[in-house]
């Protein structure tokens, strides 16, 4: 047996990471290695990894973001041409209470190319951190014009 098919019977529920190595790599090493690109390129990352990992409903999203540990994702409203989603965790709200700025391009990119390729059309992501209220909602918003081939 290979060490790659041993590796994905790794359950990865069992494990945990610490906040403070989430946070390192997240607040620290990728701004200092993108630099004041950081938030657009990490909407880009976001819609690479969506491309990656394609899924079907908002139920196979909402365990993607809790297994990823970007927080709990609700759908918040919905209409014609656009989606509010709010995600939090205790790490989100923390993070939102203790810093000035905070960027969640990757989760708005990762749910704005989920939705691009379930409903067929270009979709965009903004991002609203509620500091406040610890959360993050984002909106989704698509033209039935813009259709994908």
């Amino acid at each position: 047996m290979s060490e790659i098919s041993s590796a994905e019977k790794i359950s990865y529920n069992d494990y945990h990471v610490p906040a403070f190595g989430y946070e390192l790599i997240r607040e620290i090493l990728i701004p200092e290695l993108l630099g004041k690109n950081t938030p657009h390129l990490l909407y880009w990352a976001g819609k690479s990894l969506a491309r990656k990992f394609p899924l079907d409903t908002f139920e196979q999203i909402a365990d993607f973001f809790h297994q990823a540990a970007w927080g709990s994702l609700e759908t918040k409203n919905e209409n014609n041409n656009e989606i509010e989603f709010e995600f939090t965790s205790e790490l989100i709200s923390h993070q939102l209470k203790q810093k000035k700025e905070m960027s969640f391009q990757l989760e708005a990119g990762f749910l704005a190319q989920q939705y691009e390729m379930q409903k067929k059309v270009i979709c965009e992501a903004f991002e609203h951190p509620r500091k406040k209220g610890g959360k993050v909602q984002i909106t989704i918003k698509w033209d039935k014009k813009d259709v994908i081939e």
